[in-house]
């Protein structure tokens, strides 16, 4: 029977092993992420590297209960500093056009960082109401649809 401290798990492991796919990707194809890098970064070949390696990190640590707590924070906050490179994407048609997609598309893409930072802090409870479990568990499916049609 799928409980919702089970379901929960579920998305922690699908959550740990998307970071760690996105992450491996800033090494593999480094371009699609300087592609929407706000021009006025220094460093930006390192600055994907750097977050890249967080993802890695980040989603290796959420696996485990005793690092989970640490691994939720991190990502909240690796979130937080790549949103300006969503504004970027939004703003830049140059930047749309190297991923292939239109000014709608990034502006949808931009509030979706809302869930997935919703789910950090989720992943981070040890104990949390039922509500916010359902709500989170309801806000997981579309979330992995989406990121996983990109």
């Amino acid at each position: 029977m799928l409980t919702i401290n089970n379901f929960k798990i579920l998305t922690i492991y699908v959550m740990s092993l998307l970071y760690i796919v996105v992450g491996i990707k800033h090494f593999t194809d480094p371009i699609f992420f300087l592609n929407i890098m706000p021009d006025y970064l220094a460093y930006q070949l390192e600055l994907v590297y750097l977050s890249g390696f967080f993802e890695i990190l980040f989603g290796v640590l959420l696996i485990f209960k005793s690092t989970r707590f640490y691994a939720s924070w991190g990502i909240i906050l690796l979130l937080l500093a790549v949103f300006p490179a969503n504004i970027f994407l939004y703003t830049s048609e140059i930047a749309q056009e190297s991923l292939g997609i239109s000014k709608n598309q990034a502006l949808i893409r931009l509030p979706f960082q809302i869930p997935l930072i919703l789910l950090a802090y989720w992943h981070s409870l040890k104990n949390s109401k039922r509500i916010f479990s359902i709500i989170c568990g309801i806000i997981f499916i579309p979330t992995i649809i989406y990121f996983g049609s990109l």
